[in-house]
């Protein structure tokens, strides 16, 4: 890790987007999103969310790092999926809103969503991990015996979940999915997942990291499935170094984990409100995020300036 500023050196983690004169179409974990008709302004503030309980403290400058990396993804996989962004970029009549929070925001196109997180694992860890230890399984599926934790899967696997905006997401199987929505909806996106991730996955390790696990989201857009929400950043996604990589153990992780590991070692129950996060934590936990932001975009992001 490099140098970490003070917490007292950076500006407030920014964990209410209410912007006067706008119409609030959804306040979800993290992104206040607001209503233009056929399309939405998505901000992504700095709250964070762990185990679906909003923390009591943000961490500064996430909702840019979670912006600015989905819109780096989103361009380089339109060729794969068509993505919700707006092409012809921001109206002119809300260019005062772009100066303040275009790094914090998207304006995209309202889709349908389809409720449904579309994961993709390479690796074994986290909740599949802890499936396969104790089931010898992966979303139901059987794997190969004697997988260690953090190893690489022989192939990427589509693991899918329901998509929960106030409780638990739950793991599901691909034919679960297929009785919600139909079999050809759900062999188009999980083909679509596992497009997306092998691209991702050889993009980053081009870049010296390893992208362990990915949640995508989908929605229709006149009639069309639309890659939306976020994409491929460190609040959705495993990151770990590859130079470091070694099966059999968990891996130093360039995401959330860190925060989760720590919130694991607390005396909490997992309900709201979660504990207070020390200064460490919330630096720590910041480091990562502008590591794995620096890591897969090879930009460093200018921290200057946020509202």
């Amino acid at each position: 890790m490099s140098e970490t500023p003070r917490l007292a050196e950076l500006d407030p983690a920014l964990m209410d987007a209410a912007i006067p004169g706008l119409t609030l179409f959804s306040r979800g974990k993290v992104r206040d999103t607001f209503d233009f008709g056929d399309h939405l302004l998505m901000v992504a503030t700095d709250r964070m969310s762990a185990f679906d309980v909003i923390l009591p403290n943000g961490i500064p400058d996430k909702g840019a790092i979670l912006t600015e990396m989905s819109k780096w993804w989103f361009e380089r996989t339109s060729h794969i999926a068509p993505n919700h962004i707006e092409p012809s970029g921001w109206p002119s009549e809300l260019s005062t809103y772009e100066r303040q929070w275009g790094r914090r925001s998207m304006y995209v196109r309202k889709a349908e969503r389809v409720d449904v997180e579309c994961v993709v694992r390479g690796y074994l860890a986290g909740s599949g991990w802890k499936e396969y230890r104790e089931q010898g399984t992966l979303a139901g599926l059987g794997l190969p015996a004697g997988l260690l934790e953090s190893d690489r899967l022989p192939e990427p696997r589509f693991t899918p979940a329901t998509k929960n905006d106030s409780g638990h997401d739950e793991n599901i199987s691909i034919s679960q999915m297929a009785a919600m929505y139909g079999p050809e909806l759900t062999a188009e996106l999980h083909q679509l997942s596992l497009e997306l991730y092998n691209t991702a996955a050889t993009i980053a390790l081009e870049r010296g990291v390893i992208l362990a696990d990915t949640k995508l989201e989908f929605g229709f857009i006149d009639g069309k499935i639309h890659l939306i929400d976020e994409c491929f950043t460190p609040d959705s996604s495993r990151y770990w170094d590859a130079q470091t990589y070694e099966r059999g153990k968990p891996q130093p992780s360039m995401d959330k984990q860190y925060l989760r590991d720590w919130l694991e070692s607390q005396n909490w129950d997992k309900a709201a409100p979660g504990p207070e996060l020390p200064e460490e934590i919330v630096l720590g936990t910041r480091e990562r995020y502008l590591l794995a932001y620096r890591r897969v975009t090879g930009q460093d992001l200018n921290t200057g300036g946020q509202p």
